[in-house]
């Protein structure tokens, strides 16, 4: 197999992207089953962790281990990309040693100079840039939830962070609309969120407007891992754009809600939605595993028979 990388959700096709969703059902059927599947066997991860995760290592660790493989994890505060190497010597010698390098950093450039020099296949487990990861899960759950995402409504409230310029990548791939609404100052950059055009995205400077007719309403905590000297600045900024119980009424009626977590019920979005009855956060925060054991079940076998 010619070596591929997982950067950003752009790297992979449309087709591939649909791959994935139809293996995460199949891999999670068997996970629900208790039935071994241990494609994964003699196979080691290494997570390296820049910024702290809960979601990120439990997801990829427990599903490497489900998968039959084996785990190594690392931070910049026990290994020598804390240091004074240079992050091309870190991914020449820990891909001589694994087989699959999963990392969670603050800029992208870092992760891609890693991948450039990695002999294995390196996974984005998040970066100030991109949440690839995150919005496979996320549109997994909205497949398992309402069938297909093509022609369907996004509605993001919120930052022009991460999360928002994957979804604006998904949505030009994937065949859905994004109406984003975002404070000014917070907007998306389409030269950042590396997107060819802006037919596949709606800009909102009212809220309300961009979740009316949604078919998913989806936000992010105001201030990002990195950004926490904004936080006063950001709480004032964000002040109209907490998803409330008002934004999903005017969304469709079967619109569901989701949130990456970890959530500040109160901030961006209240305690009645994403405790309620259109929330799906729970079943999309363990879709995280699913979707990235069919990612690294794809990215070291390549397609295997269904």
């Amino acid at each position: 197999m010619a070596l591929r990388h997982f950067l950003q959700f752009s790297d992979f096709s449309t087709e591939e992207h649909e791959w994935i969703f139809r293996r995460a059902a199949a891999i999670k059927r068997k996970f629900k089953n208790y039935e071994k599947y241990h494609p994964l066997a003699d196979r080691t991860l290494a997570m390296i962790f820049e910024k702290a995760s809960t979601r990120t290592r439990v997801s990829f660790e427990a599903g490497m281990y489900q998968m039959g493989g084996s785990v190594v994890h690392l931070t910049t505060g026990d290994s020598q990309l804390g240091r004074a190497e240079p992050i091309e010597d870190s991914a020449k010698v820990i891909s001589r040693m694994v087989d699959l390098v999963m990392i969670r950093t603050y800029g992208q450039d870092k992760i891609e100079r890693f991948a450039e020099h990695s002999r294995v296949p390196v996974i984005n487990g998040l970066t100030n840039e991109f949440h690839p990861c995150q919005i496979l899960a996320d549109i997994f759950t909205y497949i398992e939830q309402r069938g297909s995402i093509r022609g369907r409504v996004v509605a993001w409230v919120g930052d022009g962070n991460n999360m928002a310029n994957t979804w604006l990548q998904a949505a030009e791939l994937l065949g859905f609309t994004v109406h984003v609404s975002t404070p000014t100052g917070y907007e998306v950059d389409q030269d950042i969120a590396g997107i060819r055009s802006s037919e596949s995205y709606k800009v909102f400077k009212d809220p309300m407007e961009a979740c009316r007719g949604a078919d998913l309403v989806t936000t992010d905590v105001w201030t990002s891992m990195g950004f926490e000297a904004e936080n006063e600045e950001r709480r004032k900024a964000f002040a109209d754009w907490c998803v409330d119980a008002e934004m999903m009424r005017v969304a469709k009626p079967d619109a569901l809600f989701m949130h990456c977590l970890p959530a500040h019920r109160g901030e961006e979005v209240e305690a009645e939605v994403i405790d309620g009855p259109q929330s799906v956060v729970w079943d999309e925060a363990e879709n995280r595993m699913h979707v990235q054991k069919a990612l690294m079940e794809f990215l070291l076998l390549g397609k295997v028979a269904e």
